[in-house]
């Protein structure tokens, strides 16, 4: 499995990014991270009402719950942007997206000789309920998904 850097905290800018190798062509990588029952092999269990720009649903995480989402943006195959209710400092998760408190991460891909770079970069957490909590759990968590996509589009899953 190719090996990566770990997630990178801004805490100025309330950012967490994290750029990764995977040794699969682009569209594999973009079905992977745009299609619901892809995602769901990976990150969370994912069901999307519509397609595109504006689609809704939730992402489930075992021990979790429900994570509202919403698909905000589509330049494909190169960048997807999602909205989340995913305030894990809270202790609780609304029933739907709310601008005021959501947090917005962008896949950006760009194909390399040997496979696809993804950049994640998620913003928003001064919306938060504890910036530097959250950043951090996101920081780990995106370590841990991302992870498992390598792993699987690797083919080590």
């Amino acid at each position: 499995m190719t090996d990566n850097q770990a997630s990178v905290i801004d805490e100025g800018a309330f950012t967490v990014r994290r750029t990764i190798r995977i040794a699969a062509p682009v569209d594999k990588v973009w079905r992977a991270v745009t299609e619901p029952e892809h995602i769901s092999r990976w990150f969370g269990r994912t069901v999307l009402d519509g397609a595109g720009v504006g689609a809704r649903g939730t992402m489930t995480f075992p021990d979790y719950g429900a994570v509202p989402i919403r698909v905000e943006a589509i330049d494909a195959p190169h960048t997807v942007t999602y909205r989340w209710g995913n305030d894990d400092a809270l202790g609780r998760l609304p029933d739907a997206v709310d601008e005021a408190t959501s947090t917005v991460f962008t896949f950006t891909l760009e194909p390399l000789g040997d496979g696809t770079q993804l950049t994640v970069v998620e913003t928003g957490f001064d919306r938060t309920s504890d910036p530097a909590a959250n950043m951090a759990s996101h920081g780990e968590g995106w370590v841990s998904e991302l992870d498992k996509l390598v792993a699987l589009l690797e083919g080590d899953a």
